[in-house]
Parts: C-alpha cells; structure tokens; sequence
C-alpha cells in the first residue's frame, strides 16, 4: 500500500442504532475521493455489515465499544477497520462460511461476511475467543477523471474513426 494521506478514528457503543451513523461517517470521510455512486454503495453495506457483526455477534446481549479506523492512501485506497472487544470468534474460516450464523434462532441469513467479501476488494477477520474481532476492509476507488477523460478520448476516436470512412 501507498503512503497514508488521510485518517479518522470513531468510538461508539454497540447500539443498533449507531449503524448507521457509522456508515454516514465513513461515507463522508471517503466522499472526499468524489466515488462513484457504486463504490459508496459498496462501501456502505461493507460497514453496515461489520458494524452489525460487531453490535449482534460481538457483543450479544450487553453493550460494548465499537472501534471503526479509516484510512485513506495516495494510490486512491480506502481501508475501513471495526473492531469490538467482545466475545470473539471460534472458528473464523467457519464463521466466514456463507450461511453460517451463531444465531439460528433469529432471523440471521449469515451473510455478512459473504457480502463484505463480494463489495470489497479485499477482507481479512482477525479474532480471539474473548478478546474481540477486527474486521479489516479495503477498496481501492476509481478515479473518475481518468475514466472520463478515457472514454472522452475513446469517442473523439470513434468520431475520427466515422469521419475517415
């Protein structure tokens, strides 16, 4: 990874009803990189997710801190970590496992690691039965300038390319 340009650090109580101001900071902070609509999509679900992990799973039936880092590099990489200090994970190779839930009674689908993996670019779950769980994200964001000015300079091609013919 590239040089740190930016960084913000959040501490908030597992309570369902700090997710989604988690997910609006991180979203601000990382606006700041003009992302398409997509990757701040992406990038919110990812944390919605962790931070659900941490609220449900982490913590069960009592209240405990939620730790969430974000980082921004010079190469346009984003890196989101949220951790807890609660119970920790038993198995994590398992507990990544599509479907699998330490919740069966409840309506848990058990996808919140399936779908962390499948919006970012990379995920790595670090845990210890507990101590806690740090879930590490990163995804690197397009830059739209370099993409415009690619498909601008692919059109003015193809108009050439029409004229010529």
């Amino acid at each position: 990874m590239k040089k740190e340009t930016n960084i913000f650090k959040l501490v908030l109580p597992s309570k369902s009803s700090n997710e989604a101001f988690a997910r609006t900071v991180v979203a601000a902070f990382f606006a700041q990189l003009d992302p398409t609509m997509d990757e701040m999509a992406d990038v919110k679900t990812a944390v919605s997710e962790a931070v659900t992990n941490a609220i449900v799973h982490g913590y069960r039936d009592s209240i405990g801190m939620i730790f969430i880092t974000g980082r921004i590099f010079e190469n346009r990489c984003i890196e989101i970590t949220v951790k807890d200090k609660g119970c920790g994970i038993e198995d994590v190779k398992h507990a990544m496992e599509p479907t699998f839930t330490t919740s069966p009674n409840e309506e848990r689908a058990g996808l919140g690691f399936s779908v962390m993996t499948a919006f970012m670019d990379t995920l790595r779950v670090r845990s210890k039965v507990g101590k806690g769980t740090a879930v590490r994200m990163t995804k690197y964001i397009k830059n739209k300038m370099a993409e415009q000015d690619g498909k601008a300079h692919a059109e003015r091609d193809d108009a050439v390319e029409r004229t010529v013919h």
